[in-house]
């Protein structure tokens, strides 16, 4: 299989960058787009030529890291898919593909491919956990939850804070990522107490960050590769107006 790769080079964030052309062979469909890089960066280290920068970690679909713009659009062709789960099967032998980093004023591009998320953790240090007494661990049956709940906070929890929402929003909002956050712990009774003020801090930190404002396109939603909800942000916005009246 012989693709053509049209990828984003740039040596820093300073740096103006461009697309750069690699033609490349001895590839197969069963190959998943990392192993494709990591096919083309071999044939590039015998050439003495520098790497592509690109960033993973699990290949399982699961850390988050190997977020990617491929032709257009955020982790490639298909629904709830990240990048390292698109396999070349997915294009045409002979076929163009582009790829270029996430697209976000709070994201600059450190090298290439990979961007600075670094404010993602900035948002979750101002309130994405709970508090709890140190000592035995409690009996799990202790709180009871019922189903419901715990799907809901579940389904906002599956968030593996890839960056697709902001990268793929006209306005790279942050609003699915933080609320998705805020919603899975002030859904379970262990982050009721401290729901109002993680609300407060979190969105706090989301703005200082420089994201947009959410204007409910529902790109996020489309291209969140855990299906993620639009939903959790309306839930946010309410929470948001009860933070202001019982804080």
């Amino acid at each position: 299989m012989v693709l053509t790769f049209k990828i984003w080079r740039q040596e820093d964030k300073d740096d103006k960058g461009s697309l750069q052309t690699y033609k490349v062979d001895g590839l197969s469909e069963d190959m998943s787009i990392l192993e494709a890089l990591d096919h083309l960066n071999e044939q590039l280290v015998l050439k003495n030529e520098k790497v592509i920068a690109f960033e993973y970690d699990c290949r399982e679909g699961i850390c988050g890291q190997c977020g990617i713009f491929i032709n257009g659009r955020a982790h490639g062709p298909h629904d709830a898919t990240t990048t390292c789960q698109l396999h070349l099967r997915s294009f045409e032998d002979g076929q163009t593909i582009v790829l270029e980093p996430w697209r976000a004023k709070a994201f600059p591009v450190i090298k290439d491919l990979i961007v600075d998320r670094s404010a993602f953790d900035r948002i979750i240090q101002q309130g994405a956990y709970i508090g709890a007494k140190t000592g035995t661990a409690p009996e799990a049956n202790a709180i009871p939850i019922g189903k419901q709940t715990a799907d809901k906070a579940m389904d906002a929890a599956v968030c593996i804070g890839c960056g697709a929402c902001v990268a793929t929003c006209k306005n790279s909002s942050a609003a699915l990522f933080t609320a998705a956050k805020i919603n899975h712990l002030n859904t379970l009774p262990q982050g009721k107490l401290e729901a109002h003020q993680r609300v407060k801090d979190m969105t706090n930190q989301m703005e200082k960050e420089g994201f947009g404002n959410c204007t409910f396109t529902g790109a996020c939603e489309v291209e969140c590769p855990e299906s993620i909800s639009v939903v959790n942000i309306a839930e946010m916005n309410a929470s948001i107006i009860k933070t202001k009246i019982y804080s």
